[in-house]
């Protein structure tokens, strides 16, 4: 499969599609936007921001990145780039967004992966997150995905123009889904199962809830319709004390654990952790 550049980007204010030229993206009615020189483009506005710095912070995306480079979630990229084969035809030109991409790792693995398998498919690929660190992060590891700052509730790219959305324990949004979209286009959706890390979650609640994955909030009307469901599961084996620190900073249980849960998890001196996640694919079936 070949790689190419998107071309599908648009101005986060007005909608008009942005163009190329120089060190900028410019849309129709003057408005610009700097490539930084790690050569990703920040289109968040401040009125799209609900905090000074949303998302992830440094030291959350320095964790994720050394916990996810370390291999352990290997398994679930190759899952992903099975599932996103199948839902591709012969010969078709793709656009793939990665709807809350965090420091790439997911992304730019897939990209691998699938520039190696021999067919007549061109590919682009967005990685987008709310997060600037993140971003900045994830454009080091590769300089043909395109790496955006934005946010899942207003993807800024043109209307029906993605194939394709990846969301990885990402920020959910039917109608953000829905605008970007082509009709038919799909939406790739992992989310934890009930025993996921469930190691680690013994140690720092006092009272474990598995509690099942609520998916996209599909109804007759919505627009979506689910296509494909399928879970996957295995062990880590074990991982060491400053992998488990790591995979506790770079997750929402860091926020959720008491101090004195937290206190447990720097104590342990190993993990061999249970992986459960599901999987499902949605097709949109209407305009938004």
């Amino acid at each position: 499969m070949l790689i190419k550049k998107v071309s599908n980007l648009a101005c986060p204010i007005d909608g008009e599609q942005l163009k190329l030229q120089a060190q900028q993206l410019v849309c129709n009615n003057g408005h610009t936007f700097d490539i930084a020189r790690q050569g990703y483009v920040n289109l968040l506005p401040v009125q799209q921001k609900r905090s000074k710095e949303p998302g992830d912070s440094k030291d959350m995306v320095v964790a994720r990145t050394q916990f996810l480079n370390d291999g352990f979630y290997t398994p679930v990229v190759d899952k992903l780039a099975e599932i996103i084969q199948q839902q591709i035809k012969p010969t078709e030109q793709i656009c793939l967004l990665d709807a809350g991409c965090g420091e790439g790792y997911y992304l730019d693995a897939i990209a691998h992966l699938l520039e190696s398998v021999k067919t007549n498919n061109t590919l682009a690929f967005i990685g987008l997150d709310i997060s600037k660190p993140a971003i900045v992060a994830a454009a080091k590891r590769s300089k043909k995905i395109t790496w955006v700052v934005g946010t899942n509730r207003q993807p800024p790219v043109c209307a029906a123009s993605v194939d394709i959305i990846l969301c990885v324990f990402g920020f959910q949004s039917l109608d953000g889904f829905s605008y970007a979209l082509k009709p038919g286009g799909k939406v790739i959706l992992v989310e934890p199962g009930p025993e996921h890390l469930q190691e680690l979650r013994q140690v720092i609640y006092a009272d474990v809830k598995n509690t099942e994955s609520p998916g996209l909030p599909v109804s007759e009307g919505s627009g979506f319709s689910l296509i494909d469901n399928s879970l996957l599961k295995f062990k880590t084996g074990e991982i060491n004390q400053q992998q488990i620190n790591n995979l506790l900073l770079m997750t929402p249980h860091f926020y959720r654990a008491s101090k004195n849960g937290k206190e447990a998890a720097s104590q342990l001196q190993s993990l061999n952790l249970s992986i459960d996640m599901v999987l499902t694919v949605y097709e949109k079936t209407a305009y938004p």
